[in-house]
């Protein structure tokens, strides 16, 4: 879906990236969440999906079923602040199980992260929810994780993607080495290299900014014989693989695939530059009469999924609901559309996972829960 022809959006909604995070079991989305969560400032330092002792546990995996078997079982909405930009990002289950959870996560968000395992590339659970995404035009990134371990090779994961889901690849960055001798990236769309730094897990990755892959600079951090393979690699992928369009990425024909390690917190902070950079504004919303833009003025909003016992200590339930369009106030009157009752909405939270905050306002692309 295009917005050629649509007025600016205001610049709070516009400043909204709504979406979701999808991947086979054990590709590393929790993980990844986690590093979004750092990077946004959200919390001070990473939890582990399998946390021991004093390790933190990850704040996705909130459930007591989710911390002991190390899966993310239900979709858990956290919105933080990026840079200028505000992410509501869900982090859904893998597991196919749980998939339900999954598909009706994907009709409140914009955009989905596709996390993909470098050793194990595109697997079965990773094809049915990209066709679900599919299904609905959903613009796609794709973060093939696991880097720092035995991987496969770049050419065989990109071929792979675009032959088993039918969609143009283009790569943002192109990895050096793999498994131990992983060096880090070389982010196509800057021209720049990015360094992973082993020995700290939550440090950011260190980028020196480059002219082109003929720099000498280049050879002072990349040895001789990865560097001739970068070079040669990054050639053949100029000459064989699409460039990047955000065209293409909008209307979901293709999408731009980063390369790293969530564990390591490399690349991570490179994929959340491209989704506040490409990614979807808050989209209109379909509904069975027409479409609603996010820049009308009424608040509407869907409930896409009713979770109970979420608060241990309260037995509750509470609605998600992603905001369609306008500007909602705490304490505002709502119509329930089916039953046509009215209803002050008086505590209204965000999330941070298990963690709510009351909240005071919310603009179009937003996800609120309502007890």
């Amino acid at each position: 879906m295009t917005q050629t022809n649509r007025a600016p959006l205001p610049a709070e909604i516009a400043r909204r990236r709504t979406f979701a995070i999808i991947a086979h079991p054990d590709a590393g989305k929790t993980t990844l969440t986690e590093k979004f969560l750092l990077f946004g400032g959200a919390i001070q330092m990473a939890g582990q999906v399998r946390a021991k002792g004093e390790a933190r546990r990850t704040r996705s995996d909130f459930i007591k079923m989710e911390q002991e078997r190390g899966i993310s079982v239900s979709a858990s909405a956290m919105s933080f602040d990026f840079r200028q930009y505000r992410f509501n990002l869900v982090d859904t289950p893998g597991h196919s199980d749980f998939s339900e959870d999954t598909y009706r996560t994907l009709t409140a968000v914009d955009a989905a992260i596709m996390v993909i395992d470098g050793a194990k590339g595109v697997e079965s659970q990773t094809q049915k929810l990209f066709e679900v995404c599919r299904l609905r035009d959903l613009p796609i990134l794709t973060f093939c994780n696991k880097m720092d371990r035995e991987a496969r090779d770049t050419f065989d994961i990109i071929d792979e993607i675009q032959e088993n889901l039918a969609i143009d690849v283009c790569p943002a960055s192109w990895p050096i080495g793999s498994g131990r001798d992983f060096l880090g990236c070389y982010d196509i769309l800057n021209d720049r290299l990015e360094l992973m730094d082993r020995a700290d897990r939550n440090r950011v990755a260190e980028t020196i900014e480059i002219k082109g892959l003929n720099d000498p600079k280049l050879a002072e951090h990349v040895p001789a014989d990865l560097l001739a393979k970068l070079r040669e690699e990054l050639e053949m992928a100029r000459e064989l693989l699409p460039k990047f369009d955000r065209e293409a990425l909008l209307n979901g024909s293709m999408t731009p695939i980063w390369f790293g390690s969530a564990i390591n917190s490399f690349g991570v902070k490179e994929l959340m530059d491209g989704i506040a950079k490409y990614g979807p504004e808050p989209q209109p919303q379909p509904t069975s009469t027409r479409k609603v833009a996010p820049e009308e003025t009424t608040v509407t909003g869907v409930v896409f999924k009713v979770q109970a016992n979420m608060d241990p200590k309260h037995r509750d339930r509470v609605a998600f609901v992603r905001l369609a369009s306008g500007h909602f106030i705490r304490g505002m009157k709502l119509t329930h559309v089916r039953s046509k009752k009215p209803m002050a909405v008086a505590n209204p939270v965000m999330f941070l996972a298990a963690d709510r905050e009351l909240a005071e306002e919310a603009w179009a692309g937003d996800i609120i829960g309502i007890p």
